[in-house]
């Protein structure tokens, strides 16, 4: 029984980890994207096709 509780436990803090290096992940790719996409704004008169 006391094998199984660690089993868990050490389970449930791996998920709880990777939950939340996703967020950051997340969080990160959002605000790159924000970023560049007011950089393209900006600069959107300079651009010539």
């Amino acid at each position: 029984m006391e094998k199984a509780y660690k089993t868990m436990t050490s389970s449930s803090v791996m998920n709880i980890t990777v939950g939340i290096i996703m967020i950051v992940a997340g969080l990160t790719a959002g605000i790159i994207t924000v970023v560049n996409g007011a950089r393209l704004l900006k600069d959107r008169h300079e651009m010539t096709f």
